[in-house]
């Protein structure tokens, strides 16, 4: 999220048809409907807070003019472009214009930009907290995750009956960058069975206005019935449609054999 990193960074402008381009297209003596006639231009400022710029002119799909800042002149990519690098060459002032313009109008207004995206990115998103119950072979587990949350710094830590337990009963937090810039982190507390509601994960963030504490909690025992039911039928279920298949498995391989034995007594 620090735009800095990022450096260099790249403003680019498209004009349409500035009054350069309006007096190509008359030299060229086209009208602006019949040929594509592209402008780009830009600017980037580095890491020691140098900058450089870019000015280009295409036409139907091809680069044709390109501007000098150092030399205040014009290149031809092209020989077709040779007579309008040679007339806009001859206004001195323009050329000096455009100097200004990319070496010290353009890196300002990145500049700006850059201000403005960084005061944007600079405001705090709040985790979202969760805490859920795990069994493994070495016991009972509690893990509070906090996710989607900016900037990195997180204070995460356990409670039980309100007390703030010691640093050492508690594993270390795990804080992992998101691909969009937020982050996640996790702490893991190892728990007696049927203590587990005693204890809540609390959490300190600049996001949050105050710090916020979840607890775990168990299922009602109505819901717990229902998940129960559910998942001991669909278990019923994919075992009486495997059962299904390889008895019609067996009774085609057993037609199919049949069926070869018949034919071959008939030939």
């Amino acid at each position: 999220m620090d735009l800095s990193a990022g450096l260099p960074v790249l403003l680019l402008l498209l004009w349409s048809l500035a009054p350069q381009a309006r007096s190509l297209l008359t030299k060229l003596g086209v009208v602006p409907e019949s040929h594509i006639l592209q402008v780009i231009l830009g600017c980037e400022v580095h890491g020691d807070n140098s900058t450089s710029g870019f000015w280009k002119y295409g036409y139907d799909g091809r680069d044709y003019l390109e501007f000098c800042p150092k030399t205040l002149d014009w290149r031809a990519a092209e020989p077709g472009a040779w007579a309008t690098k040679v007339e806009w060459e001859e206004h001195k002032v323009r050329a000096r214009q455009n100097k200004a313009y990319l070496e010290r109008d353009c890196p300002e207004q990145l500049k700006q930009f850059l201000e403005l995206g960084r005061g944007l990115l600079r405001q705090p998103v709040p985790p979202l907290v969760k805490v859920t119950h795990h069994w493994a072979s070495a016991g009972s587990s509690l893990r509070c995750q906090a996710l989607n949350f900016f900037p990195r710094n997180i204070t995460m830590r356990w409670l039980k009956d309100n007390q703030p337990l010691d640093a050492k009963e508690i594993n270390p937090k795990d804080v992992l960058p998101n691909g969009d810039g937020t982050y996640q982190g996790q702490v893991t507390l190892a728990v007696a069975p049927g203590n587990e509601t005693r204890f809540a994960c609390q959490v300190e963030h600049p996001g949050l206005v105050q710090p916020l504490t979840v607890s775990w909690e168990p299922l009602p025992p109505s819901r717990a019935m229902i998940i129960g039911i559910s998942s001991s039928v669909t278990v019923c279920v994919v075992f009486f449609v495997g059962i299904l298949f390889l008895i019609l498995r067996k009774r085609k391989a057993s037609e199919e054999t049949m069926g070869d034995y018949i034919l071959a007594e008939c030939g």
